[in-house]
Order: structure tokens, then sequence, then C-alpha cells
């Protein structure tokens, strides 16, 4: 079996996560950020997913993406379907995971040259 290497064209890739820290591009962040393969907005709505309104999911439209991860930080933690209902109805998906778990499947999916949108919390 022949064995590629495959590189990511993303201009934007995920180095490290560490609880409260995600390396990007050779930089820390430690605020909640937006990430697409071409676009990073730092610090990005609010530091915690109690504070995010459906305002917040909204606003992602505007970007078209085909997913959206959200990435809740250390720990697993599930927010009201209503926020993200607008997302639903314009059939892109939404996957909730802890940050660290939101940093390899945002990797994995920006690798494969899909549209993915993944909002980090630190």
């Amino acid at each position: 079996m022949q064995l590629s290497q495959e590189t990511s064209t993303a201009l934007y890739q995920i180095q490290r996560y560490e609880s409260g820290h995600i390396t990007i591009n050779n930089h820390v962040y430690s605020d909640s950020l937006l990430l697409m393969p071409n676009q990073l907005l730092a610090p990005w709505g609010p530091p915690s997913m109690a504070l995010l309104t459906p305002e917040h999911f909204e606003a992602l439209l505007k970007y078209e993406p085909e997913l959206v991860i959200l990435g809740t930080g250390k720990k697993l933690l599930f927010p009201p379907s209503d926020l993200f209902q607008m997302l639903t109805k314009a059939q892109i998906g939404v996957e909730i995971m802890d940050t660290s778990a939101a940093c390899r499947t945002y990797t994995l999916l920006a690798s494969e040259g899909r549209h993915v949108l993944a909002i980090l919390l630190a």
C-alpha cells in the first residue's frame, strides 16, 4: 500500500491546545475565537458558553459554513438548541464537543478542504 503525506492548505492551522490556550500559526490565544481555514477572529464572542446568544450564531450565517463546530472549553457542555436553531434551519450542521476534540475535528476537516467554522471557547 502506498502512503503519502497530505498537507493542509488552510491558512490558519491549530498546532496545540492546552486548557485555556490554543496555538494557531505559532501564536497563543487565550480568548474565545472563531476559526475558519482562511479566517481567524480573535477574540470573538463571549468568554463562556453561558453568555452565548442566538445572535452570535445568527452572525455565522454570513460565512456560509457547511459545518459549525462548537468547542465548549475543557468540559463538554450542551447549549440549548434554540441558540443555533437558525443554523440547522439553513441546513448547516452543528457539532458540540469539548475544545480539545473540536481542535482535532477542525484540523481534520480543514485538511480535507471542507468549509468548516469552529467556535473555540478557551
